[in-house]
């Protein structure tokens, strides 16, 4: 206590000094309401000027002048004028905080007892100056106690009394951060209070009236702050909600326009939507940021707004158009630009509508720009519309197969198309092994059902299902309809036994007496029926072989087929073999099928004459085919019998199923050899690749693979590690007469050369093939790939008279 004694002056000025630093403050604390802001500040000044008093008070007791005297008795009126002062301004603080949080209640009326109850501690503290009945000063001029101070203390305690019980009956009101800084203000003077009574020359009432004063303004500022905050935080998830509606509507009111553009071609509902979607995969593998990238989606969904402009009747004419209808169809980006261009909140939607028929050669339509001078977003338009206008249905031809689409954008690269995003629609082709990026028709036959009802025999077909390693087991019945559910047709046994067709086509469907068939390479090799009768079309041989001779065939019974008859098929394929084994009854078949080579795919179909089948399973097992499960019934088709170099021929008859061993790249490699496409080779990427490689034992797909390039002799490369770079230039020569005379060259074989060069981080593949020079830059970090390694493959192509030579 003695240290506090010596040291109270200074603690109370460097407190009084605080609060009226703070009382300046709360003037500037706008965030707090002006009725807390004007009690906080009478509580602030209140404190300041309590603490400053009882310094005076302090400083001139025992001064016997006259001056002394009055300071000493002025200071000690003004000590307990001001505790009562800082109480009352407390109970301001109190209504203020109440009509704030509770505005539906009126003000609890023990508030407006303690005002009362502080309005005759004034009037008794008045008295008692001339009294004494609190207080007098000796001859010496010091401060004596008198047996009214209880009085005195009564008054201000019995107020906070009254100040704390109305706290905690608005406790539900009031938030926990200042429930606790309002009980601190009541209790800690209250209880300094009781101290003081007991401790003779301390005032720790009234320093601990200024240390609460400060902490309730501060417990008021941070609170309002954080109600300010959320206020704020409110209100911009208001306006974001706002932003989101209007986007909302803005995504709804597009894809109603869209759609209403759609409806007025028969053949291409769902186009934009389409476009759009595909514009949106194209530019995020380029690299846009998720803002250009909802731009690019928009603009594509509104690609094809001008054709509100266009007439019905020249949209939606089957059949060529004339001069004038094709004009009229030609002016339907301006007519788009027209529309979107007056939406100034978004130009960008203009861009899509306005430029996606520009050719990237300068060809195309309505301004015939060129190169870069077409809009980045335009550009990826272009690729995406082309596309789906390919894998949609039109009114003179079904979609095309996605082998063939792949096709037009590699021919189209630098002429119709950017290259550069022509090359990324490439990928996007090959990652989409199941054809998911199309128009997608109606499902029938078979494909996601279990029956299907057929009319006149090869009239109608199931969906293809592939052959390959793995064995494939079918399950199905067949029951031939009543005269009464068909028409009356005159049924023989050959229309009610059902066949299995074997075939190949680009989009695994039968084209029997089809317009498409030349389209898809529709490519029949048999026809067997259940009964074990077959028609060998494209195979080169096929074998009959009973396993099981049964006493009950059903399949050769056609009154069995008007009750049902059910039967369980196996097949499987290795290299250019096939089996099918056909069981009904205690009856089991075997067929084997010499296909004309490795390189075709295989699917079977079926077909029936006025029948149903139903109860269809088709499952693929475990079980892998090997060179022991199909007898062979002919040689195996060779195209690489010619002379070989210092490495092995190679024939290869699928993508990538076989590669020359790997050999590492130093300085500089010489590759000579001679290619011929296979007789099945089709699409101009059924041509050789090098593919450059790191692995740690240097084999392909070996320890720790990975591939820094895929370098097809096309002139398509993807580089799909992201830490490394390939940059591919095709140049097309004199040689060079249009891709079509390319594939009959590459099926006449031709010879190959490549030089290979790493220097630094840099590997350069150069390479001339019939009529392209390509030159492809792969940067990769040697420090990372110290050894890296070369190998040829390729798709549908043999390779022989290799030579690989490393050059110092």
């Amino acid at each position: 206590m003695e240290f506090l004694r010596e040291r109270q002056l200074d603690l109370m000025l460097f407190l009084s000094g605080n609060s009226a630093a703070l009382s300046v403050m709360v003037f500037f604390s706008k965030s707090i309401p002006l009725p807390l802001r004007k009690a906080l500040a009478c509580m602030e000044v209140g404190s300041a000027l309590l603490l400053f008093s009882d310094c005076f008070a302090y400083a001139f007791r025992g001064d016997p002048s006259i001056t002394g005297g009055v300071i000493v008795r002025i200071s000690n009126f003004m000590v307990f004028f001001l505790s009562l002062f800082f109480v009352h301004a407390f109970n301001l603080y109190l209504k203020g905080t109440f009509r704030e949080q509770d505005k539906e209640h009126k003000l609890p009326r023990l508030l407006a007892v303690a005002d009362v109850i502080l309005i005759i501690g004034v009037i008794l503290l008045i008295i008692s100056q001339f009294t004494g009945l609190y207080y007098d000063f000796d001859d010496n001029n010091y401060y004596r106690r008198q047996d009214g101070i209880i009085i005195c203390y009564a008054i201000p305690m019995v107020t906070y009394i009254i100040q704390l019980i109305t706290i905690f009956s608005k406790r539900k009101v009031i938030n926990t951060r200042m429930m606790v800084s309002m009980v601190l203000v009541t209790l800690m003077p209250g209880l300094a209070t009781v101290v003081q009574i007991f401790v003779y020359g301390l005032s720790l009432t009234n320093i601990f009236i200024v240390i609460m004063a400060m902490i309730l303004y501060i417990f008021s500022l941070v609170d309002m702050n954080e109600k300010v905050e959320n206020a704020k935080q409110q209100e911009i998830k208001l306006l974001k909600e706002e932003q989101e509606t209007m986007q909302l509507l803005f995504e709804q009111t597009a894809a109603a326009l869209a759609t209403a553009i759609d409806a007025k071609d028969k053949y291409t509902h769902g186009h934009s939507t389409r476009v759009a979607e595909y514009s949106q995969k194209i530019a995020v593998y380029a690299g846009k940021d998720p803002a250009q990238v909802k731009e690019i989606y928009y603009s594509a969904l509104l690609h094809d707004v001008g054709k509100i402009g266009v007439p019905d009747q020249i949209i939606n004419k089957e059949g060529k158009l004339t001069d004038e209808e094709f004009a009229a169809i030609k002016t339907h980006p301006s007519i788009g630009r027209q529309i979107l261009s007056s939406i100034n909140i978004s130009p960008e939607l203009s861009i899509g509508a306005s430029y996606h028929h520009e050719r990237y050669d300068g060809r195309g339509y309505p301004y015939g720009l060129k190169g870069d001078d077409i809009p980045d977003t335009a550009r990826i338009i272009a690729v995406a519309d082309a596309y789906d206008a390919m894998t949609s249905k039109r009114s003179y031809r079904d979609p095309l197969p996605q082998q063939l689409v792949r096709e037009e954008f590699v021919k189209g690269m630098d002429t119709q198309f950017d290259s550069r995003y022509a090359k990324i629609m490439l990928h996007l082709i090959d990652l989409d092994t199941e054809y998911e990026l199309k128009e997608h028709e109606e499902v029938r036959e078979l494909s996601g059902r279990s029956d299907l009802v057929f009319g006149e025999f090869r009239t109608k077909f199931t969906e293809g299902i592939l052959l390959n390693e793995n064995e494939t087991k079918i399950h199905l019945r067949c029951t031939s309809l009543s005269p009464n559910v068909i028409g009356d047709p005159v049924l023989s046994d050959n229309d009610m036994i059902p066949a299995i067709i074997v075939f190949d086509s680009l989009d695994s469907k039968v084209h029997y007496n089809d317009k498409n068939s030349k389209t898809v390479n529709y490519f029949e090799y048999a026809e067997i029926r259940l009964d074990g009768r077959f028609i060998c079309e494209g195979a080169r041989d096929m074998r009959l072989n009973h396993i099981e001779k049964g006493s009950n065939v059903p399949a050769e019974n056609s009154d069995n087929y008007r009750r049902g008859v059910e039967t369980d098929i196996t097949a499987v394929r290795f290299k250019d073999h096939a089996k099918i084994v056909i069981a009904s009854g205690d009856d089991r078949k075997e067929i084997i099928i010499a296909l004309p080579d490795n390189a075709r795919y295989a699917y079977l179909s079926f077909t029936c004459g006025y029948s149903r089948i139903d109860r269809f399973e088709a499952t693929k097992s475990d079980l892998v085919a090997d060179e022991n499960t199909i007898e062979r019934i002919a040689p195996e088709v060779s195209y690489i019998d010619g002379p070989s170099g210092n490495v092995p021929n190679i024939q290869i008859d699928g993508w990538r199923t076989v590669s020359t061993r790997g050999e590492e790249l130093k300085d500089k490699m010489q590759i000579f050899f001679h290619a011929k496409s296979l007789p099945t080779a089709r699409l101009i990427w059924h041509c050789p690749f090098i593919v450059l490689y790191s692995s740690k034992d240097g084999l392909v797909n070996g320890e720790d693979y990975t591939e820094l390039a895929l370098i097809r002799f096309d002139g398509e490369c993807w580089d799909d590690e992201h830490r490394i770079e390939n940059n591919m230039q095709v140049n097309k020569t004199d040689d060079f007469i249009g891709w079509e005379k390319w594939k009959e060259t590459n099926k006449q074989g031709t010879d190959c050369n490549a030089d290979i060069t790493r220097k630094g981080n840099s590997i350069l593949t150069h390479i001339d093939f019939c009529g392209l020079q390509l030159k492809n830059i792969t940067t990769a970090d040697r420090a990372e790939y110290p050894k890296v390694y070369v190998t040829l493959t390729g798709d549908q192509v043999a390779l022989t008279n290799i030579w690989i030579k490393s050059v110092e």
